[in-house]
């Protein structure tokens, strides 16, 4: 990996880490329809300006249906969910129950596969729960009963995007960039029909219009943008290790800007559940490290 594509996977796992910050912020004063629907639109946009600079021509009617389909688990649906939880749940919580989507992708893979797992990935599964069990208790102390909806809500995101990269392996071969797009704008329809049941509960601030510019532009059009980049250069499974940075930097953000706590059942469950994720998804740092040096050598 060289210095640049490693620079690249540091930013994308900010970005992606600086999404549940943003949604923490704004969720409340403008509630979850809103917020997701104006984030949607900005990435949407964004991507067609790029679009036109780079003179690439979105066929959006010839795969209606895929779009459609990657919009709803991939984008409205897990950021619908995510924004309610990011009401009542902190920062570093959402980013570490955000990274389960590999376990959850696992676990959807072998049902469709009707394939018994392996005794590595069982020890991985184990630990994610053990995890998740972690984080979840804590947080039912500080918040309650009423915690216990809203992590489900997060969880119940995370495997949206389970459910998403299951579909993905067997879509119609479309171009990385334009299923960013092509899903954007699809939730951009998906989430519309909502919008009068679910009005702005406060007037749009400098704060929250910030946050959702952030979180709408650069946390998701241009993220999905560097995604691509990185899988261009380093291949899908390499890139897909951002999963493991995404908890460091969510907790980092949430204690720099919201004051949260870093507590040790926070430390202690992302532990596990990015342990649980390298032995589900196969990933050993080591190894990587060792292939990439033979492949330069």
């Amino acid at each position: 990996m060289s210095a640049m594509s490693l620079i690249r996977l540091l930013v994308l796992a900010a970005l992606w880490g600086a999404s549940f910050l943003f949604m923490r912020i704004a969720a409340n004063p403008l509630g979850p329809v809103v917020l997701i629907e104006v984030r949607v639109a900005f990435a949407a946009i964004t991507l067609l300006l790029v679009s036109i600079y780079l003179k690439n021509t979105l066929k959006f009617t010839d795969n209606f249906k895929h779009f459609f389909i990657l919009g709803l688990f991939n984008s409205a649906l897990p950021f619908l969910l995510f924004a309610y939880s990011a009401q009542f749940l902190t920062v570093s919580t959402l980013a570490i129950l955000n990274s389960t989507a590999p376990i959850w992708a696992a676990i959807i893979g072998a049902v469709l596969s009707k394939k018994m797992f392996t005794k590595r990935v069982s020890m991985g599964l184990v630990l994610g729960s053990i995890g998740v069990s972690v984080l979840v208790g804590m947080e039912g102390l500080r918040i309650g009963e009423s915690a216990v909806f809203p992590i489900t809500c997060a969880l119940m995101a995370a495997l949206c995007y389970g459910i998403a990269s299951n579909y993905a392996k067997n879509a119609p071969q479309v171009k990385a960039y334009d299923n960013a797009h092509g899903s954007m704008w699809a939730s951009v329809i998906i989430i519309m029909p909502l919008l009068p049941f679910f009005p702005v509960r406060e007037s749009f601030t400098f704060d929250v219009l910030t946050a959702v510019m952030l979180l709408g532009v650069f946390c998701t059009g241009l993220a999905y943008l560097l995604y691509f980049r990185l899988i261009a250069e380093l291949g899908a499974p390499s890139a897909l290790t951002v999963t493991f940075l995404i908890p460091i930097f969510g907790i980092l953000w949430g204690h720099l800007f919201l004051d949260e706590v870093i507590g040790l059942n926070t430390l202690i469950g992302s532990i596990l559940v990015i342990t649980g994720i390298m032995f589900v998804t196969g990933f050993s740092p080591a190894a990587a490290f060792k292939k990439r040096i033979l492949k330069n050598g």
